[in-house]
């Protein structure tokens, strides 16, 4: 269902760009004390997982899911585990194939739709902490990620509970409002950070015969249309862009979904339109889709300009001491 949210935007942070810049940039970040871990692949790959320190956990595990070109670094995910330290809960942060500091070992990458990585993932951690209360956090792309995961697996026994920030729903509806106006912006900033991975690998592997791409091409590419279109999608087995959007956009997996999910979702998003959030039949029982009027992409700022809170932690923590531990 969906349910009007009771995050109100403050006075200084009602434009939908400062909501979606502020955390990222003018925010302090807490340091953390981390343990890493690097998960063996079938492909001779491996997936990198930052873990809290505090274990045994008292309470349970969050797994998070980052988004599009993110990491442990982001803010929104630094800010996460340093309040799960404080509250009993330990934190692993997945990183997708290529976002953690030793990046991957194949010529493949990561996408909004890769569950197959992340079904291992969990069925390892399950495995380790067979009686253990899971928690998944999905931002962004990670939380587009996770809804099509739960939605594929229904009857899932991994997580007890599940929880989306600023999913996209809709794949081909984002990347053509993330190419209009001032979310350009956006778009040249991630789209920069795609375009210097692969270009490192392209010392390594052939994308030339894998993709029929060269180098100069890959540094003309101005949107990410044209990435997916070309490398997203051939790459992990999609025809093209549209394709890869059709089959991997969260949307038609909604009504599966039977674990308890919530979705924080800001109707002013600049990476989508309010439009793509989907309503009635469309939605499982089990799922709650909170939706605001402001809050940007991953914002939700409150408090004042030089103290700012991230309301969406504070969600969060609601959420998880509602769960029987």
């Amino acid at each position: 269902m969906i349910v009007t949210s009771e995050f109100k935007a403050p006075f200084w942070a009602r434009n939908r760009h400062l909501q979606t810049i502020w955390p990222r940039f003018l925010v302090r970040k807490p340091k953390l004390d981390l343990h890493w871990e690097k998960l063996a692949t079938p492909d001779d790959d491996f997936i990198e997982l930052a873990w809290t320190k505090n274990e045994p956990s008292q309470k349970g595990l969050v797994v998070i899911f980052h988004g599009l070109e993110g990491s442990v670094d982001s803010h929104y995910a630094a800010h996460l585990m340093a309040m799960l330290s404080t509250q009993g809960w330990r934190g692993v942060l997945v990183h997708f194939r290529g976002c953690g500091p030793l990046g991957n070992q194949t010529a493949r990458s990561y996408h909004s739709g890769e569950t197959q990585d992340n079904k291992r993932v969990l069925e390892e951690l399950r495995r380790r902490y067979p009686d253990m209360p899971f928690v998944g956090i999905g931002y962004s792309l990670g939380g587009n990620m996770l809804l099509k995961l739960l939605g594929e697996e229904p009857e899932q026994s991994w997580l007890q509970q599940a929880v989306a920030v600023s999913p996209p729903f809709d794949l081909a509806r984002c990347s053509e409002a993330i190419a209009q106006g001032f979310s350009r912006v956006y778009q040249y900033h991630l789209l920069k950070s795609m375009r210097r991975k692969f270009s490192e690998k392209f010392h390594r592997f052939d994308y030339r015969t894998l993709l029929g791409l060269n180098l100069a091409e890959l540094n003309n590419f101005k949107s990410f249309y044209q990435f997916d279109d070309k490398i997203t999608g051939p790459l992990h087995g999609f025809k093209n862009a549209l394709d890869y959007y059709q089959r991997c956009s969260a949307n038609q997996f909604m009504q599966s979904i039977k674990t308890p999910t919530l979705v924080l979702h800001a109707k002013d998003d600049p990476f989508m339109t309010p439009d793509i959030v989907p309503h009635g039949k469309r939605i499982s029982p089990s799922v709650r889709i909170e939706l605001s009027e402001r809050g940007g992409h991953v914002g939700f700022l409150q408090g004042s300009l030089l103290n700012p809170v991230f309301w969406v932690n504070e969600r969060i923590k609601r959420a998880l001491n509602e769960i029987n531990v």
